[in-house]
């Protein structure tokens, strides 16, 4: 993804002749860079032989998710839905993982039916109701109890999920327990224990942290785990900035604690593997210029990506054709739907640009389809993927007929 000459290109073909063929707003996918990600991801790890699992809630896709199943990736699932698509992207059973905290009676019925490789168990009565199923089911299922190491990700408090006072996970005194009652269980095995700590994450050393705290219950509970799934969280740098996360460092740490207790690592990485692989590409509909600022008023809508809304998440915004001319005013990129968090960046200057040019909307691969609804009921955009400079329609562009 780069500009060739004056017009920003993926994968050597002009953002504008996409834009003109498929129309906007439009989500484009460079399978070079989902490539190149999954491979450095397995070059980083590879002293450690992980199971990787792809964590499908952060790109839903199927055909996205048959080229990751195809790169050899497992998938980390928190719905029925996503398992469904997980199996149907020809995902094998013992490569997922199902997590989360509020699993029905009836997905966990199914998850045991497709013997999956782990259910993360995140409570008690989850385990109790998992129990009841396998004995009416009369079958084994193995099982992995996430802990909650109350550990800060020093990430955005929204997507924290590893302090005490975060819902996920069990705290280390239930942890403990759970596993003294597991051990009489005819119908479950825990296999793993299961931890994770956030998302977007770009330091060492909450990691660093949080492997301390596996450690010290592992030795603490003399039990011989499997599988220690690390979960996923490994950040991206979004925006100018220039952080990034350190695998390297973090794969040492991780085989420090392996080496004591020969258990097989689990990562459930999302954003790290398709979060740079996607833009938004929008259209200038108007600009509306005021004293203080000029609104930049997109085609593309929070119902499109919600992350800023959300989050207060920044996405980097680079116009289509570049330009040595600037705008010294503060100006706004916003969307048109009814609500004043609709809107994506605020800048102090940006390159002139007029009504009905495009911009790009960067890192929108992970997060972004995902969230996204038919509110204000507006249409859901088209999704492509570029592949070896082939252009694939992954997802059509909805039409009024669906929604009514």
């Amino acid at each position: 993804m780069k500009y060739i000459g004056k017009n920003f290109s993926i994968e050597n073909i002009k953002v504008i002749n996409l834009a003109k063929k498929y129309k906007t707003p439009l989500y484009c996918y460079s399978y070079k860079k989902l490539r190149e990600n999954i491979i450095n991801f397995k070059k980083n790890f590879k002293n450690l032989n992980p199971i990787i699992c792809f964590a499908v809630k952060a790109n839903t896709n199927l055909k996205l998710l048959k080229e990751i199943n195809k790169l050899n990736l497992g998938a980390d699932v928190v719905s029925v839905g996503e398992l469904i698509k997980a199996l149907k992207a020809g995902i094998k059973p013992k490569k997922i993982v199902f997590s989360g905290v509020g699993k029905t009676s009836e997905e966990l019925s199914f998850a045991i039916d497709k013997k999956i490789l782990l259910i993360n168990t995140e409570s008690k009565s989850e385990i109790l109701e998992i129990e009841k199923i396998a004995k009416l089911k009369k079958k084994t299922v193995d099982i992995g109890i996430r802990l909650n190491p109350n550990t800060d990700a020093k990430t955005l408090s929204q997507i924290s999920t590893g302090k005490k006072q975060d819902k996920f996970g069990v705290p280390e005194k239930h942890f403990i327990e759970l596993l003294k009652y597991l051990k009489n269980s005819k119908y479950l095995k825990v296999k793993c224990l299961s931890v994770h700590i956030g998302s977007q994450i770009l330091d060492n050393q909450p990691y660093e942290k949080m492997l301390n705290v596996v450690d010290r219950i592992i030795k603490k509970t003399k039990y011989k785990f499997q599988f220690i799934d690390l979960g996923g969280g490994m950040g991206i740098a979004y925006g100018n900035e220039k952080k990034q996360l350190n695998y390297k460092k973090y794969a040492f740490a991780i085989k420090k604690i392996i080496k004591k207790h020969d258990a097989k690592i689990i990562f459930e990485p999302g954003r790290s593997i398709i979060g740079n692989t996607g833009v938004l590409i929008s259209k200038i509909i108007y600009i509306k210029k005021t004293s203080s600022k000029n609104f930049l008023i997109l085609d593309a809508a929070m119902n499109d990506l919600m992350r800023p809304a959300l989050y207060g998440a920044k996405h980097r915004i680079i116009p289509e054709r570049k330009s040595n001319k600037f705008v010294n005013k503060i100006c706004e990129f916003v969307g048109p739907v009814c609500e004043s968090t609709d809107k994506f960046l605020t800048m102090k200057k940006f390159q002139k640009v007029n009504e009905k040019d495009l911009v790009i909307i960067s890192d929108v691969g992970a997060y972004g389809m995902s969230l996204s609804s038919n509110y204000n009921e507006r249409l859901k955009p088209m999704e492509i993927l570029i592949k070896r400079s082939k252009i694939n329609i992954i997802r059509k562009r909805q039409k009024h007929s669906d929604l009514i």
